[in-house]
């Protein structure tokens, strides 16, 4: 943490400095202020593509390993897992029944195991109780 403020705050440091000297340079008539425009669009351009570079590398390392033996503890069973799945991508009864081939009252059954099983009262409930346990 101590670490991305210290670069956060050279940044800012750099840049209020680029700032300056391109206010100085405009003034002074050496640069004209199209060009000043141009090094301080560069700049942060570059400096965009390192942020959007280090938060892409930090998402790619939260994959944890799926806890197969919860799953097998709290007894869900294959079909039922394929809907928590579903659900898990935000789909609704109808799209996951369409998905898996099967109508949608037993969807509506099998999420209704899930919730008991989990011990949730609604779908977000379970998601966040499926992602504590590692079973998604």
């Amino acid at each position: 943490m101590k670490k991305t403020i210290l670069v956060f705050a050279l940044l800012i440091f750099a840049l209020l400095l680029l700032f300056q000297f391109s206010k100085y340079a405009v003034i002074s008539g050496d640069l004209n202020s199209e060009f000043a425009i141009a090094i301080i669009a560069i700049v942060f351009f570059f400096i965009g593509v390192y942020i959007n570079k280090k938060s892409l590398r930090k998402q790619t390392n939260t994959t944890l390993e799926i806890n197969h033996k919860k799953i097998s503890d709290l007894e869900i069973s294959k079909r039922e897992y394929e809907v928590l799945l579903g659900i898990s991508e935000g789909l609704s009864n109808k799209e996951i029944g369409e998905r898996l081939f099967i109508s949608e009252s037993t969807i509506k059954t099998h999420v209704s195991n899930l919730l008991s099983k989990l011990n949730a009262k609604r779908r977000t409930q379970a998601l966040q109780i499926a992602k504590d346990l590692n079973i998604i």
